[in-house]
């Protein structure tokens, strides 16, 4: 009230006239603000994740598909199941792994480069890059490539000699 007497706001006005907050307010919504970006950006690494997979499964298939007749042949010698299961699930490993890589060195790139532009404006930011999230970072990328790679090696590694032999 005394405010709005030294300011001289009209009795229907008074009731928004002035606002109190704290720093546990401001904190409060500091963390919900974060706790969307998390999950905002968690999403987006999901949805990434599984187009970047569909796209190694598209391309083992292909792969299949072209190299039916080396299958059918390895087949024919002797190979076993397992061991076109391994070769192919191997190759969608090492594939995605390799993304991985360039996708764990371009992000040290990024952070290096925020870190510099940090500075250069004189904020004390300065991104890190530990050793566990790009361990981290790696396994999975293993791991998404052999998930991924499961459904063709088996269609690979259950390819009939004979018939495999007679495509072309």
């Amino acid at each position: 009230s005394v405010l709005n007497n030294i300011h001289r706001i009209p009795e229907n006005k008074q009731e928004d006239s002035f606002q109190v907050r704290n720093m546990a307010d401001i904190q409060a919504a500091m963390a919900a603000s974060t706790q969307v970006m998390t999950l905002l950006l968690s999403v987006i690494a999901a949805i990434s994740l599984l187009v970047g997979g569909i796209g190694i499964m598209n391309i083992m298939l292909v792969s299949v598909a072209e190299r039916t007749r080396e299958i059918g042949l390895r087949k024919a010698l002797g190979a076993r199941k397992r061991d076109i299961l391994i070769q192919f699930l191997a190759e969608s490993s090492l594939l995605s792994l390799l993304g991985g890589i360039i996708g764990i060195f371009l992000g040290w790139v990024i952070s290096f480069t925020v870190g510099r532009a940090a500075a250069a404006t004189g904020n004390a930011f300065n991104p890190e890059i530990t050793l566990n999230s790009v361990l981290l970072a790696t396994i999975f990328s293993a791991a998404i490539g052999m998930f991924f790679g499961i459904y063709p090696a088996n269609r690979a590694a259950s390819l009939q000699p004979v018939e495999a032999l007679r495509q072309e």
